[in-house]
């Protein structure tokens, strides 16, 4: 599976110059290790991956009673792993490097050395168990790898063409034209169906059969929740009891995540660490409420206020739909072709998060439900900054719109309202690019140009 991470790891290979160490960081079965193993093969003479979900403790041992003797260290890991290591031109991979922290730790010395490039790959890297006792290496460089995008799912199924086409349009502001928006559309919706993890992908590339996409789709759900019971400790319940809430949580009109739905004496205190859990994982996405659509987003955020989406919205069908255990192959097709009868606004707005967090944006709605003030009463689906920041016109308003028929009562309230600090308005819809009153709306499958 071609995937854009891949021009990071060059990037990083030719601007590093052995200097840092690289760190990805993603959900389980997102294609860390895939990836990387290809680049390995593809860019050095030898490389040696160490898994440390099932690498013996005589290697972990090496990490602790050899950091001072790296000749020796480089003399057993050659040995053990049958591989010739050869100066500047071998890599050293530690996979799931959370399950070893002292590893992590190891790469300041390692890096330090100069003899061999490194790679970390793993999952949950900030939560305290993971980085309790060790020193975290400033020569790590760190990047996170999410569930495929529409682009990437596009090269998988075949088409290398029609994102370019996609792209033109947006940068000339002009609509597709009938034919090939509905083509796009079909496209976008098998994306929202099979998501973006690279196996459920690849399943659907080789059999067109939903059931079985969605039987793998299950499979990484259920790793998840071993994942949250093995490793989420004293607080797996809590973490489990969000994460059968969402689907629930994310069908109601606005959206946000009530505990109370979970217990009447539940307290966002007592469920933080929960939450960040999830997050850490990359299981979740969690977009905050920000008070005040300025400047700095993050400034006025309210952190016990949010919504919580999935990181995949292929998981998110499957986990909706479980009460007999596989998502029918009729379901599918009637969510492909627009005729289930739910909340189908849930899938977007999911979609659209998805694909914002993976062109690289924070997460922010708006929320003001004042009694007093009827002009201030408005819900904001998404904020976002541009990018170069002045000192008016900063914020661009999204509101997703997953049916044809729709007002936009919040965003022309939010569009008077904060018009100082209002940059481009959007609404993202499924119908072909126009422009109106001063309103771009933008067709889903163009999120990701945001």
């Amino acid at each position: 599976m071609k995937r854009k991470i891949y021009e990071k790891l060059l990037e990083w290979k030719e601007n590093s110059n052995g200097k840092t160490a690289l760190l990805i960081d993603g959900a389980r079965r997102v294609g860390k290790s895939y990836i990387v193993e290809k680049f390995a093969q593809e860019n050095y003479k030898s490389y040696i991956i160490i898994d440390f979900n099932k690498v013996s403790n005589d290697v972990k041992d090496l990490f602790q009673y050899y950091l001072n003797d790296m000749d020796n260290l480089f003399l057993y890991l050659s040995n053990y792993f049958n591989v010739t290591l050869h100066p500047h031109e071998s890599l050293i991979v530690f996979d799931e490097v959370q399950l070893y922290p002292r590893a992590r730790s190891a790469i300041k010395y390692l890096v330090e050395d100069g003899r061999y490039d490194y790679i970390e790959t793993g999952s949950l890297m900030s939560i305290k168990k993971n980085v309790k006792d060790i020193l975290i290496p400033s020569e790590e460089q760190h990047i996170e790898m999410h569930p495929m995008d529409f682009e990437e799912f596009l090269w998988a199924v075949g088409n290398d063409t029609l994102m370019d086409l996609i792209k033109k349009c947006y940068e000339e502001k002009k609509p597709l034209g009938q034919a090939m928006h509905r083509k796009a559309m079909d496209y976008f919706r098998q994306y929202m169906i099979v998501g973006g993890m690279p196996q459920a992908v690849q399943e659907y590339v080789d059999t067109k059969d939903f059931k079985k996409v969605d039987q793998i789709k299950r499979n990484i759900l259920n790793l998840y929740r071993q994942d949250i019971g093995k490793y989420a400790q004293e607080y797996s319940l809590k973490v489990e009891s969000i994460f059968d809430e969402i689907p629930a949580q994310l069908q109601k009109h606005e959206k946000k995540f009530k505990l109370a739905s979970i217990s009447k004496e539940a307290r966002f205190r007592d469920y933080e660490d929960a939450m960040f859990w999830l997050k850490d994982a990359m299981i979740i996405n969690p977009c905050y409420n920000s008070t005040e659509p300025s400047i700095g987003l993050k400034l006025n955020t309210d952190f016990m206020t949010l919504k919580c989406y999935m990181a995949d919205t292929g998981l998110l069908i499957s986990h909706s739909f479980d009460e007999n255990g596989i998502v029918t192959e009729e379901i599918y097709k009637k969510i492909l072709f627009d005729k289930l009868e739910f909340n189908e606004g849930m899938l977007m707005e999911n979609m659209v998060a998805q694909m914002l967090v993976a062109s690289g944006h924070k997460l922010y709605f708006y929320s003001n439900s004042s009694r007093e003030d009827a002009s201030s009463r408005m819900k904001i689906d998404f904020l976002i900054a541009k990018s170069k920041i002045s000192n008016r016109h900063n914020i661009s308003p999204i509101e997703v719109k997953s049916g044809k028929n729709y007002t936009l009562t919040s965003l022309r309230k939010f569009i008077k309202k904060y018009n100082e600090q209002l940059y481009i308005p959007y609404v993202l819809h499924t119908g072909d690019f126009k422009e109106e009153e001063g309103i771009i709306y933008l067709p889903l499958y163009m999120t990701s140009l945001l």
